[in-house]
């Protein structure tokens, strides 16, 4: 497979994403709510029409958390305190990594514990978009709740998982927006919380709104782990085709990276500029990947002026973030410059770009621990041009990356389902509990 065969499949990767990009809302509500079974019309009551509106307060009641001081906390314990960081921003659900424990002889009463049919909320931190986020606590975890944290506890006329979907709306997002600051750090008090309007149904009611949303979300959860299933795929077989990239028990021979390929650094054009931005030029920074192969439209762009300082880097290039944060990967589907957080390779005939990309992410642990910086920390370009990875045969590269391609339209498949998914689920959440 040449260079440009690849290229034209990264573009062909794009282009099939844009256009899934454009497919209309409403059908996507429409097309999914006869699949799953879940009505799109509207009850003969609306939500604002015929239901009860009330106050959080006159429906919950609400837990402060446990204050503990860092002379309690251990390593390990029985005694496991869960905060912030244990509520997922993204699916508003318990993660239960980094738990902290606080010494056993601590005593932890009953009412500083997360319990079943509870909603755990975050009432202080350092970033404001971690305020008020919540989980919904579905069964008996033993664990106690940090003191910036609160749990909101519903009472008999309320489905809690209704009221946990309420804390999840628009609606609660906008209530969030007016109120939380602090001096020092970002406060949400329970006065002020308690004051926060949604809709009541009748508990049977309540229960069928459940259901259909537990259903949509459910169906969202099985098919981003889907996804993860695929990226796993993808690393076996890199695994099985190649053997492992840190030992090479392969013997496959050994390069440098600056010796199969050029290695590209960029800079910010004057950001006092105007001449220098608003062109057609895409412009990347390490803030806008996230976890694609494939990468093209870039949020900002310059001007054929600004880019004559630059390197305009070709379709196919390997994009490496090499601070701010160290680590982040992507091939472009687009010419394309970037600022000065990247060291990124334009290969050359000896390596494939999908191969190399693979290779990066299972090695980027090696490449993180070349960062060197007093204030945050930086890979030199010699020091990524010195990085050495092994060099299999090149048909064999080729074969990895057409697995890679079968595997991303897989995925390109569950993307477009998932988010046509999400749409209606928006759609039913906006029904049920926004403005009217």
């Amino acid at each position: 497979m040449e260079a440009k065969d690849t290229q034209a499949k990264a573009s062909n990767a794009a282009d099939r994403g844009n256009k899934s990009d454009r497919v209309d809302n409403i059908d996507r509500v429409n097309r999914v709510s006869k699949v799953l079974n879940v009505s799109n019309d509207n009850h003969a009551q609306h939500p604002k029409h015929g239901w009860e509106i009330k106050k959080l307060g006159e429906v919950c009641t609400f837990q402060r958390g446990l204050t503990y001081s860092k002379d309690d906390e251990v390593e390990y314990s029985n005694n496991c305190v869960l905060r912030s960081n244990n509520i997922d921003l993204d699916s508003m659900s318990i993660v239960l990594d980094e738990l902290k424990y606080i010494n056993e002889d601590f005593v932890v009463s009953e009412d500083k514990k997360v319990k079943p049919d509870t909603i755990l909320i975050c009432m202080s931190n350092g970033s404001k978009q971690h305020i008020g986020k919540v989980a919904f606590i579905d069964k008996e975890y033993g664990y106690a709740f940090g003191g910036f944290m609160g749990l909101i506890k519903p009472n008999a006329e309320v489905s809690p998982k209704f009221i946990y979907y309420s804390c999840i709306s628009s609606s609660y997002k906008h209530f969030l927006a007016g109120i939380g600051n602090g001096a020092n750090i970002t406060n949400l008090k329970f006065s002020d919380l308690q004051q926060y309007t949604l809709p009541i149904p009748p508990m049977e009611e309540q229960e069928r709104i459940v259901r259909e949303l537990d259903c949509l979300s459910g169906v969202i959860e099985k098919k981003r782990e889907q996804l993860k299933q695929l990226d796993a795929l993808a690393q076996s077989i890199f695994y099985d085709m190649f053997g492992d990239p840190i030992s090479n028990e392969k013997g496959w021979e050994v390069d440098k990276l600056g010796n199969l390929g050029e290695i590209i650094a960029g800079s910010t054009p004057s950001t006092t500029d105007d001449s220098n931005w608003g062109g057609n030029i895409n412009w990347v920074t390490p803030a806008e990947l996230n976890e694609q192969l494939y990468y093209g439209e870039t949020i900002r762009k310059i001007t054929e002026k600004a880019a004559k300082s630059l390197t305009l880097m070709p379709i196919g290039t390997v994009l490496l973030s090499s601070r701010a944060p160290i680590g982040k990967l992507a091939i472009t589907t687009t010419p394309m410059c970037c600022n000065q957080g990247f060291k990124n390779i334009i290969c050359s005939n000896r390596i494939n770009n999908v191969f190399l990309y693979h290779y990066l992410k299972l090695t980027i642990d090696d490449i993180k621990a070349l960062g060197r910086g007093a204030t945050f920390k930086e890979v030199s370009k010699k020091n990524i041009s010195d990085y050495k990875i092994y060099i299999p045969p090149v048909s064999l590269q080729e074969e990895f990356a057409e697995k890679i391609e079968a595997i991303e339209k897989q995925k390109e498949l569950l993307k477009r389902s998932i988010k046509e998914i999400e749409t209606l689920f928006d759609a039913r959440m906006d029904y049920y509990f926004g403005d009217t």
